[in-house]
């Protein structure tokens, strides 16, 4: 496929919030022994809704303007830290696809790269940090290089090396310690495991990788 509509888009999202239903158990685990034990659920409760949303506004006929209101009711429906976190991705993704009809491929890395950044405003958190940044931005940053030496590039590849930026990223978080929240607390259990923000960064993509499989 060349382009997303705007239905497609909703659909797209949808593929991610059926990955965080099947990996919510894991997420609760993850941060069980890290934080709250909530992220599972917050992740699979804000992506499954957000499809929703999305086609509430499609009618407006802007992909940026579906984008940044459905994530505000996404945050509203999820108003912990990552529900925040993740909305306000969305929606700095939304100002930066404004006006648009549809989705292209290169769009896909405009998404990912204004998707880190509003995850880096609101959060305020740095590479390094061990957060859900260091595995958004590294997905970010491996499609942009990807698509600098493949103008052409197709979803299917450009979602791929946003899988394996993420990837990459969730490894590196191994050899960090947390600075934020309960986790900085337990810090001593964080050597040698995956962030599971950091994680959850990833499945957003994965969720994504799973639409373009099918």
């Amino acid at each position: 496929m060349d382009t997303l509509s705007l239905a497609d888009v909703a659909d797209l999202f949808e593929s991610v919030g059926n990955l965080f239903v099947e990996k919510k158990d894991e997420l609760c685990e993850m941060d069980a022994a890290m934080g709250d034990g909530d992220l599972g659920l917050t992740m699979s409760k804000g992506y499954s809704a957000l499809p929703g949303f999305l086609r509430d506004f499609a009618s407006e006929n802007d992909l940026g303007k579906m984008l940044f209101k459905g994530a505000m009711k996404m945050q509203n429906l999820v108003p912990s830290t990552m529900g925040t976190l993740m909305a306000s991705g969305v929606m700095e993704a939304g100002k930066n696809l404004k006006g648009q009809t549809e989705l292209a491929p290169a769009d896909l890395v405009t998404f990912a790269t204004a998707f880190a950044a509003g995850i880096q405003k609101r959060g305020k958190c740095e590479l390094g940090d061990r957060t859900i940044f260091d595995s958004v931005d590294a997905a970010a940053k491996k499609a942009t290089a990807f698509l600098e030496n493949n103008a052409e590039a197709s979803f299917t590849e450009l979602v791929d090396a946003l899988v394996t930026g993420a990837s990459e990223g969730c490894e590196a978080t191994k050899d960090m310690l947390p600075k934020y929240g309960k986790a900085a607390v337990h810090a001593a259990k964080a050597k040698g495991v995956i962030d599971q923000g950091a994680l959850a960064g990833q499945y957003v993509y994965a969720g994504m990788k799973n639409y373009f499989s099918k």
